[in-house]
């Protein structure tokens, strides 16, 4: 990175980050819910770290989500896991939407909006450190550039953990944090690292872009059909891609992520069975409960019986 360009970015770092406090200028308010945390905010403490988490967070942002910045004293990487919307870096707009991963520093100009009726959801992540540009250069995200990542379950299960370990605090939290933050960075690397090979088959990368499509929409697609209208293929053509490249079926597939999704739900809150058969398109508690035993072999009521005894002080056995 060129000298001037450094010595610009330390000066607005030092400006800024005398002013910036969690609850003034660091986050949007325009969330229609969050989970954030900060871990670093004064991060000199720490000189000589090539990279060190400030803060970060989820996000499902309001209609009217309208993020404008012209300068900001951290490195900041942003992961869209739904909705839509549209960044501005530098001057150059592009549309974002499930899978798109960008990054902007403390001299970047940005500016992020939702389209009204898709509102985004989405982690990010600030960063200090003399190494975090070089290092999400490794990761294909170059700062004041975008791309699009296959949000695989795994992708997104890593930056939840991520969030999760973060956001109680402690002195542990920041440790934890960071070791899972490489985890999820790694993962984009390997994301990077596949694409000349993805590229050089058209079939497969079709097929990436419709689980990715069919992960972001898991709670409430039902049937093979609304899979291959949502992805704009025959059902027997998406039928045909997930068996080659998955070793499943379309249906199969959507089964377990839904029910992933229960187990997640279920596990971080205490909503009821009956809570997490609807809010993955289940009417019937019962023939939801028989399909989580069969993809989990458990139960769903045996997660919410784990809870209370975590909750009591007790051993889950």
């Amino acid at each position: 990175m060129p000298s001037n360009v450094c010595t610009k970015l330390d000066k607005m770092s030092r400006l800024d980050r005398r002013d910036l406090t969690p609850s003034r200028a660091l986050l949007s308010p325009q969330v229609a819910a969050a989970r954030t945390f900060f871990l670093d905010l004064a991060s000199g403490r720490r000189r000589g770290r090539s990279l060190t988490l400030a803060m970060g967070g989820w996000e499902r942002c309001r209609s009217d989500y309208a993020l404008v910045r012209r300068r900001f004293p951290y490195f900041v990487i942003e992961y869209v896991v739904a909705g839509r919307g549209w960044v501005i870096l530098d001057g150059v707009r592009r549309s974002v939407g499930p899978g798109e991963v960008f990054a902007y520093g403390p001299a970047t100009a940005v500016e992020l909006h939702c389209v009204a009726e898709q509102p985004l959801e989405k982690y990010f992540f600030a960063l200090t450190g003399s190494g975090v540009a070089a290092r999400l250069q490794r990761c294909g995200v170059a700062v004041g550039a975008s791309r699009s990542l296959v949000v695989s379950p795994e992708a997104m299960g890593v930056a939840e953990e991520v969030v999760r370990a973060a956001v109680p605090g402690g002195p542990m939290a920041l440790r934890l944090a960071e070791a899972l933050l490489e985890v999820w960075l790694l993962r984009l690397e390997e994301s990077a690292t596949r694409r000349l090979g993805v590229a050089s088959d058209p079939v497969h990368a079709a097929f990436l872009r419709s689980k990715a499509l069919i992960d972001a929409r898991a709670e409430v697609l039902g049937s093979l059909a609304e899979m291959a209208s949502l992805v704009k293929v025959e059902p027997s053509t998406l039928g045909r891609w997930f068996r080659t490249y998955q070793g499943t079926s379309p249906y199969q597939y959507l089964l377990r992520r839904k029910m992933n999704l229960a187990a997640e739900f279920l596990l971080a809150s205490d909503g009821l069975v009956k809570e997490a058969a609807a809010r993955v398109g289940f009417s019937d508690p019962d023939h939801f409960s028989r399909v989580f035993r069969a993809v989990h072999g458990v139960p769903p009521r045996r997660l919410r019986v784990g809870r209370a005894e975590e909750r009591s002080g007790g051993l889950v056995t």
